[in-house]
């Protein structure tokens, strides 16, 4: 079991500026993005523990700050697909305020976490994936590594929920900002050290 898996969320994209919401659909970085993943990997290669791996969700957002960081510290992003974000299908690149105000699909996901919007995922779905996910990267290391996870913002508060409160529910209480960097202890029982540090940008 690895010392400690390292959360970052990705760098900035467009729909963060708009207030969007895309799940599955797939972006690139802005321009801010990719400074908030250089100056993140800076940080790590001067003052961050060293990292003995690199795991990165498949969509691009999270391969370009994830590569960003490999370029620094000199380490391979392996790809894990069980750590893209929460997909919610047809409501994809809504406004927050609109799935609120039209669509009530916070309040519904949390209340029933089998909720899933028209082709979309389910809470419990997402917390399945994510939790066996990061147990998987989890068990491929030993106790002195320390391995750095891209994924993101919702996926990650709902991971958290599960583990932190054994509740997908409580993923409303967890949030991440653009390579905010949180430190997950596994086992024997999760907990963080640090949450959601942005000091470094």
């Amino acid at each position: 079991m690895a010392k400690s898996l390292l959360l970052v969320r990705h760098g900035q994209i467009s729909a963060n500026r708009e207030g969007r919401w895309h799940g599955s659909t797939d972006c690139q970085l802005t321009r801010r993005g990719k400074r908030q993943a250089k100056r993140t990997s800076t940080h790590l290669g001067k003052h961050g523990p060293e990292i003995h791996a690199i795991y990165s969700s498949p969509l691009q957002r999270c391969v370009q700050t994830a590569n960003a960081f490999s370029a620094t510290l000199k380490v391979e992003v392996q790809i894990e697909h069980d750590l893209r974000e929460y997909a919610i299908g047809e409501w994809e690149n809504m406004p927050f305020k609109e799935l609120v105000s039209v669509h009530d699909f916070i309040t519904k996901a949390t209340d029933d976490p089998n909720f899933a919007p028209p082709g979309g995922e389910s809470l419990n779905g997402v917390a399945e994936r994510m939790v066996a996910g990061l147990q998987r990267i989890d068990a491929r290391h030993g106790p002195e590594a320390t391995v750095l996870v891209v994924s993101h913002g919702a996926a990650m508060a709902v991971a958290l929920g599960v583990l932190l409160d054994g509740d997908p529910g409580k993923w409303v209480e967890y949030q991440f900002g653009n390579c905010a960097l949180t430190d997950l202890i596994m086992t024997p029982n999760a907990y963080v050290n640090y949450y959601n540090t942005t000091q470094h940008l």
